[in-house]
């Protein structure tokens, strides 16, 4: 009995292409023109590789957004919790409006408004959770806090920022809102 996975194993550098691909081809075409045909044409890789390890471009976008997120949103500690939430707010709105992988994910939200498919993935992946939840560690941990990492608090970090984001273009008052938040949870 096999216990592996079936097929042939992924190539890394075949795998950094197509998300490489996705990346470039989601900023110069739109959501609209990224096919799985131009994917792997960008990436240099047969149309069969592209479907055999994703089975739409969602699923590529997810993971090229997922693996970017971790490392755009990773924050240093930092000696208090006004630092603390700052600086993460200031690492998220980056990622949202000048990142590829924050491109990315714009998209992606806009998508699981009307495919249910694309909105499973996205809330399976959780995207910004971790690394918001790594932040309010350490900010509870500044206040003294127990259990600051529940999704209400993952919702009231982001959340404001998010919402700013889509509905503006641009991010809302950094010093206000880490005002606002460490207030509510003081």
């Amino acid at each position: 009995m096999t216990t592996g996975p079936v097929g042939r194993p992924r190539s890394e550098s075949a795998r950094h292409a197509v998300l490489r691909a996705v990346d470039d081809l989601l900023v110069e075409v739109g959501y609209a023109g990224v096919t799985m045909k131009g994917i792997a044409e960008r990436a240099g890789v047969g149309r069969q590789t592209v479907y055999r390890w994703w089975s739409t471009t969602a699923e590529i976008l997810l993971e090229a957004c997922v693996d970017d997120a971790r490392e755009e949103l990773a924050t240093a500690p930092q000696p208090d919790a006004h630092r603390e939430v700052h600086g993460y707010l200031r690492l998220l709105e980056a990622f949202l409006l000048h990142s590829h992988a924050g491109a990315c994910y714009r998209v992606l939200l806009g998508e699981t408004q009307h495919d249910t498919r694309v909105r499973d993935l996205v809330a399976r992946a959780d995207i910004l959770a971790p690394s918001a939840r790594a932040c309010l560690e350490r900010v509870g941990a500044h206040l003294g806090r127990d259990r600051l990492t529940d999704d209400l608090h993952v919702a009231e970090l982001v959340g404001p920022l998010v919402y700013s984001v889509l509905t503006t273009g641009r991010g809302p008052d950094l010093d206000a809102l880490t005002t606002h938040l460490l207030t509510a949870w003081a």
